[in-house]
Formats: structure tokens, C-alpha cells, sequence
């Protein structure tokens, strides 16, 4: 067994992935969720070759400044915008992450909101927790609105998106999407998916999934504006990222009727969820949790340790981490060797 490397796990795993690691390198694993500082960052990156760390983990510039040791880094999650890329690949540090094994989890989630949101089940649960159902309701009482049948518009039309899309056909529903370029027409039939310009994909979407990245140029990708152009009957779900939605706005929207629901996964600044969503009935909120299955979160947690152990040689993929974010990165990685 070699020992010449350590690592550092920022948050609790699952034991039999720590084993693994274990089985080539040395393993400091944290026993408790906890978000770290800077400073705690620096410091415990300073001390390791490679790290598995958290997308609560900003991994910037700052952070690595003056770091000659660290090798690699796996990021346990699809989404990289916690990792300063361009700083990491300078300081020829492999960064990695956890595409596609999310990929089918996460497109359930998003129905299971779509379907919660605009069927009214977790303010029909309340209500009947709260003791209130003892019969006598009226025949137009906790009217929702049907999906099966209704538009579907994708905002984001990656992996993630296209798994939603497939789904769709069950309910019979049309989809149109809207990326900054379009799919090979062999992808969009196999999806069933239309390509359309943003303002008409929400003018014409009954329900609209957000599943595109985050970053400068997604930021409030739906606004006051784009919330304007929306159907009143219309629902919105965002499974991306917090950013993308301008969430004071949603809020807004949501409370006058400009739209008729939201199913909301992530946030701005969460763990902090705006207060004005918290207080309205017609928005279902979830704590970040569409990957959240015990095989997926498995798969995850197994494609991070692979990324890790590969990126500093180890494993039957050494040198060749299954999901490199940035290969640049490798000539000044080699120096470290």
C-alpha cells in the first residue's frame, strides 16, 4: 500500500469510498457538515495532495496562494462554481467533478416539484396536517392545474435537461427548449424537443424548468422581466442553482399572481432562503436536494474518490481522472510530482 500521498475529505462519506482511498492513500475525513472558512481551506489544503471537497467549498485564488503541494482537486458535485478554474489550472492543480451519474436522479426531482407545485400537494399536506380536513369541502376547493398534455419548456438543455425532456412524453407533453446553440437534430428527436428563442420559450411554456449552469452570464436569468412574459397559470421550477432566479422578484411574481407556482430546489445565498418565499403557499421549497438518492449520492461520492485517486496516479485510471475540468492544468501538475 502506498502512503506517500494525503488527502483531505471536507465533509462525512460514505465508508466504503473512504476504504478505497484509504487502500492508497493516507485519508483525513471530517465527521461532521460544517461549512469551512477561507482560512480553514488554506490551511487544510496546504497540508495535502488532493482534497474531495463540497460545493459549499470556495476554492479560489486566495485559498491556493502560495500552495506547492496540492495536486488535485475532486469537487462532489456536477456544478463547479465554487472552483476558481483559471486560478487552479495556473497554479497546476487538476480539478475534477461528478457529471452524469446525477443526471436521471436529478430529472426525477424536477418532475417531482413540477408535479408538487402545480398540484398544490405540500400546501394541501399542510392543511391537513393542521387538522382542518372534517369534511364538507366544496367541489372547486384545491383546484391545481394539469400537466399532462401542457407545454414544457426547458430552459438549459444539457444532460440534465434531456433526461427531463425524455420524461416528458409520458404526459403527452410538447417541449420546447431554449439553449445558446441548438441540439444535434438526432438528440432533439430523440427528446422530442423544439428549439425556440427565450422570450418565446416563456411566452409559450405552461411549465418552465431552469437546468443551465451558473455563472456571470446566467446570473438572473430570470428577472422581473422575464417573469412578465410568463402565463398567470404558469409554473416554475429551478433545479440549477441559486442565481439564476432573482428571487425577490419570484417572490413578487408569486404573491400576485403572476405566476401561479414555483418549485424551488436551490436559492440565492442559500442556506438563507428569502423570507417573502418562505410565506407563500403556492412556492414548494426543498433544501437542495435533487441528487439526494442513496445509489446516486453513492455514484457521486465513488466518481470523486476515482477523479482523486487517479489525478495523483493511483488506480486503474491513474493519470486519467474520468471527469478532468482542466487538462491545461497538467503540465505544472507534472511539476509536482
Amino acid at each position: 500500500m502506498s502512503t506517500q500521498h494525503n488527502v483531505w475529505v471536507s465533509r462525512p462519506l460514505f465508508p466504503e469510498v473512504l476504504d478505497q482511498l484509504a487502500q492508497y492513500v493516507e485519508v483525513q475525513a471530517e465527521t461532521s457538515e460544517r461549512k469551512h472558512s477561507a482560512v480553514e481551506l488554506r490551511e487544510k489544503l496546504a497540508s495535502v495532495d488532493g482534497a474531495i471537497i463540497s460545493l459549499s467549498d470556495r476554492i479560489d485564488g486566495e485559498v491556493i496562494a502560495g500552495n506547492r503541494r496540492l495536486r488535485a482537486i475532486a469537487n462532489l458535485a456536477v456544478g463547479y462554481n465554487n472552483l476558481d478554474v483559471p486560478a487552479l489550472t495556473a497554479a497546476g492543480i487538476l480539478a475534477t467533478n461528478t457529471p452524469d451519474v446525477l443526471n436521471e436522479t436529478t430529472a426525477d426531482y424536477a418532475w417531482a416539484l413540477l408535479l408538487a407545485a402545480a398540484r398544490r400537494v405540500s400546501s394541501a399536506e399542510r392543511w391537513l396536517r393542521a387538522g382542518h380536513w372534517r369534511g364538507g369541502m366544496r367541489f372547486d376547493d384545491w383546484l391545481g392545474l394539469d400537466v399532462h398534455g401542457k407545454t414544457l419548456g426547458i430552459l438549459g438543455m444539457g444532460r440534465i435537461g434531456q433526461a427531463i425532456a425524455r420524461r416528458a412524453y409520458g404526459f403527452g407533453m410538447p417541449v420546447l427548449y431554449h439553449n445558446r446553440s441548438r441540439l444535434p437534430i438526432d438528440t432533439e428527436r430523440e427528446c422530442r424537443a423544439a428549439w425556440v428563442e427565450k422570450t418565446e420559450l416563456l411566452k409559450r411554456a405552461d411549465h418552465l424548468m431552469l437546468v443551465l449552469p451558473y455563472n456571470a452570464q446566467s446570473h438572473h436569468a430570470i428577472g422581473a422581466s422575464e417573469l412578465a412574459l410568463m402565463k398567470p397559470t404558469a409554473v416554475l421550477v429551478n433545479i440549477a442553482r441559486g442565481g439564476i432566479v432573482d428571487d425577490a422578484a419570484l417572490a413578487v411574481a408569486l404573491r400576485e399572481g403572476r405566476i401561479a407556482a414555483a418549485g424551488l430546489d436551490v436559492f440565492e445565498g442559500e442556506p438563507v432562503v428569502h423570507p417573502a418565499l418562505r410565506e407563500l403557499d403556492n412556492a414548494v421549497l426543498s433544501p437542495h436536494i435533487a441528487s439526494a438518492s442513496a445509489d446516486t449520492r453513492r455514484a457521486m461520492a465513488q466518481l470523486a474518490a476515482d477523479n482523486l485517486l487517479a489525478a495523483l496516479g493511483h488506480g486503474p485510471n491513474a493519470g486519467y481522472p474520468p471527469s478532468l475540468l482542466n487538462p491545461d492544468a497538467r503540465k505544472g501538475h507534472e511539476t509536482k510530482a
